[in-house]
């Protein structure tokens, strides 16, 4: 009995957890969504070394609320600025030529990046049901203040 009781508070736990993350996508996929059922899109711009990336991710990204809010009013996407990827943007292909496999550390910057006029990492952004960009928001944030800054635009 005890057995069984362990196995059902585990399987219950990890279907919590799962209930609580944020379903990532690609650029590209969000696009594809959004001409099915257009939302906005809510992308999250990293990098492999960024250290305020990873508290975002860890922290921010998955606290309940943030995660019912992104979730609920946008498809999200995770961009790795130095990443390989080709990403499709108002009907131009982007890429990242100079990209190294296996390189540790800083990668090259992703052309679509240019496009983005990032200040910094991490950088969070909106782009409104047509693709245009309509929020930038740059810097690690705690659960709040990315509430806060998602709700007054």
């Amino acid at each position: 009995m005890k057995k069984l009781l362990l196995v059902l508070l585990v399987a219950l736990g990890s279907v919590a957890a799962k209930a609580q993350e944020i379903k990532w996508m690609t650029f590209d996929e969000a696009q594809a969504a959004q001409k099915k059922s257009p939302k906005p899109i809510f992308m999250d711009v990293y990098t492999d070394w960024c250290g305020p990336c990873k508290i975002l991710d860890k922290q921010t990204f998955h606290d309940p609320k943030v995660v019912e809010y992104i979730s609920k009013n946008y498809y999200a996407v995770k961009f790795n600025a130095e990443g390989q990827p080709d990403v499709t943007y108002k009907g131009k292909k982007y890429s990242n030529p100079g990209y190294v496999e296996g390189r540790k550390g800083k990668n090259a910057t992703h052309e679509f990046t240019r496009i983005l006029n990032l200040q910094g990492y991490p950088t969070m952004m909106v782009f409104d049901k047509k693709g245009e960009i309509i929020n930038t928001i740059v810097g690690l944030h705690t659960p709040e203040q990315l509430l806060t800054a998602l709700q007054e635009q």
